[in-house]
């Protein structure tokens, strides 16, 4: 642990992966896709954000404070660093300091918006069972589901207060060499957005199908989306 920050690892390779997990969730989430880019060569690095997972909490939660930790516990300059949702805006604050080789954002939560019904349906996943799981993410195997029950037990539900200070990410232009991987439909990036972050030199694409986890929804129909970012 650094900075109180959890990292699970995977793979033994030359080139270091960042992984940034989304809201209510942990290093967990990437439980398929760290050995299959540990399988590509890569020695993957997989945070637990403060508040989540076995990372300690904090006082007050930002978007910076998110970037600094993570900054903090995990290689510089790593070869690729991806982040799914809320890790998609922690990704953007932390990208010019982390400098990664290339950056991915999947789903990317990139300006928050604290809508009191969007919040207390994640306040509510703090009593969700795994049935409750289980109804709301149907395209998920068995260990997938528990991980993420396991993930909302632990999660610091206090962070849903601070989310409407959280600063928006720049996104007006690439800061490194960036891919948008996108749900189907995505409600976080709208296909006029898309069309824009494409004009302004993002590569955007979409997984077919998917919903706003798209690496556990469909992690072939991922791994394809990024398969000349992670070519071995």
């Amino acid at each position: 642990m650094a900075n109180d920050i959890t990292v699970q690892e995977w793979g033994s390779g030359d080139r270091h992966a960042v992984l940034i997990h989304g809201l209510g969730n942990s290093s967990g989430s990437w439980f398929d896709v760290g050995p299959a880019l540990a399988d590509r060569g890569y020695h993957v690095h997989a945070v637990d954000l403060p508040g989540h997972g076995d990372s300690a909490p904090l006082e007050r939660y930002s978007v910076e404070a998110l970037a600094d930790a993570v900054q903090g516990a995990v290689p510089g300059e790593p070869a690729l660093a991806v982040g799914h949702s809320l890790g998609g805006l922690v990704l953007a604050h932390a990208v010019a300091t982390l400098k990664p080789a290339h950056a991915v954002y999947v789903d990317p939560a990139w300006r928050i918006t604290p809508d009191a019904a969007v919040i207390n349906f994640f306040r509510s996943q703090k009593t969700w069972t795994l049935d409750d799981v289980a109804a709301n993410f149907p395209k998920w195997d068995a260990g997938s589901l528990e991980r993420k029950l396991v993930a909302l037990q632990k999660w610091d539900v206090t962070i849903l207060d601070d989310l409407g200070s959280f600063t928006p990410a720049d996104s007006s232009t690439p800061v490194v060499p960036s891919t948008v991987v996108l749900a189907d439909p995505s409600n976080l990036v709208p296909p006029e957005r898309a069309t824009e972050l494409r004009e302004a030199g993002f590569a955007v694409s979409t997984v077919a199908g998917a919903g706003h986890v798209v690496h556990i929804d469909d992690l072939d129909g991922f791994l394809e989306a990024v398969s000349a970012v992670i070519a071995v």
